[in-house]
C-alpha cells in the first residue's frame, strides 16, 4: 500500500476541490481525506494501490473545473489510513 500527502495550493477552497477529490478518490478505490487548510491550501491524504495513487496525483494537479492549480507538493507518508476517504 502507498500513501503520499499532498499540498494543493492556488484556487482550491470554494470550488468544490475537497468533494471532487473525494469522488475520484473513491472511483479509484483510495482512503484518506481531503481538508481545508488555514492558509488556503488544500492537504490531501491518499492511500491504496501504488497505480491509484499516482493517477490521483495526476488529477490533483489539475482538480475539478472550477479550481485553478498553481502548485502540489508530494510526500510519502507513514500513517495508518482511516478506512475510507473523508472530507473535513
Amino acid at each position: 500500500m502507498a500513501c503520499q500527502r499532498c499540498i494543493i495550493r492556488g484556487r482550491v477552497q470554494g470550488v468544490f476541490f475537497r468533494a471532487s477529490t473525494e469522488r475520484e478518490s473513491k472511483r479509484l478505490g483510495l482512503t484518506g481525506y481531503a481538508i481545508n487548510l488555514r492558509d488556503g491550501a488544500v492537504e490531501v491524504l491518499a492511500c491504496g494501490e501504488a497505480a491509484a495513487v499516482e493517477e490521483l496525483k495526476a488529477w490533483l494537479r489539475e482538480g475539478p473545473p472550477d479550481a485553478e492549480v498553481s502548485t502540489v507538493e508530494f510526500e510519502a507518508a507513514e500513517e495508518t489510513p482511516p478506512g475510507r476517504f473523508t472530507v473535513g
